[in-house]
């Protein structure tokens, strides 16, 4: 069958260069790491704050959130690290990082770089928010290239094209497959824009911005896990990354409420305005130098 309109999917996920091999899942990582410090750089710069701070969270960070994703990935997807274990655990570049492990890793490691630095966590976070949705909405390509993060079939024009031996065994004779790593791509990318136009628009306090980032992800990210075909956990019919976006969700948004309201209170008074007394007629006459 002859397909009309679909989303090819690259033969390989490696490219050889010479004696070197390029993972086209580590290079979109990276990408999106450079990508993310660019811009955090950019707006923490304009608010008096120096690159240098930002470079060492990103260096201090990136390798927490590494550790921490791969953390998460092993813990709760055991079952699908490649043989032998010892190894596979160690193997990123086939894939398998857990988004949550990566941002509290990430977002540990950086918190104590920033507080050693003697600069505010809540407002580095704030200006690293749009950064770090930029980094994933690159990231997810990584997916792409291994032909994995798929949805269920569909014949829509953009469907994605899954090579036989890497469709799920129950959808074996279908072709295409939502991508849904382009849609939490699209997500991502729409995701920073309104990010940046909040944070121009408004005055929100910090951390009330990155909180408005997970709650923007986890809305979407419980969506994309009723599609996903990829082996997971379940319980009552749900995957376990989704109840996760629904209990991050839920946290978010009582960040985002706590931080404005704590704001609110550590505003000082108003004093009240002074009471004006009569006013006494001054005499009119000269008035003498003094001698």
């Amino acid at each position: 069958m002859r397909l009309l309109a679909s989303i090819p999917s690259p033969s390989s996920g490696e490219v050889e260069l010479g004696p070197l091999t390029l993972h086209a899942y580590g290079f979109m990582l990276l990408l999106g790491i450079v990508a993310a410090t660019i811009l955090a750089g950019i707006l923490w710069t304009r608010q008096g704050g120096e690159w240098d701070l930002v470079f060492r969270v990103a260096m201090w960070g990136v390798a927490g959130g590494i550790v921490g994703a791969r953390l998460y990935h092993v813990i709760s997807s055991w079952g699908e690290v490649p043989d032998p274990k010892w190894q596979g655990v160690f193997e990123v570049w086939r894939g398998g990082l857990g988004i949550w492990g990566g941002i509290a890793g990430g977002v540990l490691v950086g918190s104590l770089v920033v507080r050693r630095a003697r600069e505010n966590v809540f407002a580095f976070w704030d200006v690293a928010a749009p950064g770090i949705l930029l980094a994933q909405a690159i990231g997810r390509w990584g997916n792409y290239f291994n032909q994995e993060l798929f949805g269920t079939p569909t014949d829509r024009p953009w469907g994605l094209e899954i090579d036989r031996i890497n469709r799920p065994a129950e959808y074996v004779q279908s072709e295409t497959f939502h991508p849904a790593f382009l849609y939490e791509s699209l997500w991502n990318l729409l995701g920073v824009a309104v990010l940046l136009l909040v944070r121009s628009r408004f005055r929100i306090r910090p951390p009330g911005l990155f909180f408005l980032y997970v709650a923007w992800y986890t809305f979407a990210r419980f969506f994309l896990e009723l599609i996903r075909t990829d082996p997971a956990h379940e319980f009552l019919g749900l995957r376990l990354n989704a109840y996760v976006s629904i209990v991050v969700f839920a946290l978010a948004v009582v960040g985002f409420v706590w931080a404005q309201r704590r704001a609110e209170r550590r505003r000082p008074p108003r004093s009240p305005a002074p009471v004006e007394g009569p006013k006494m007629a001054v005499p009119k006459g000269r008035v003498r130098p003094r001698r």
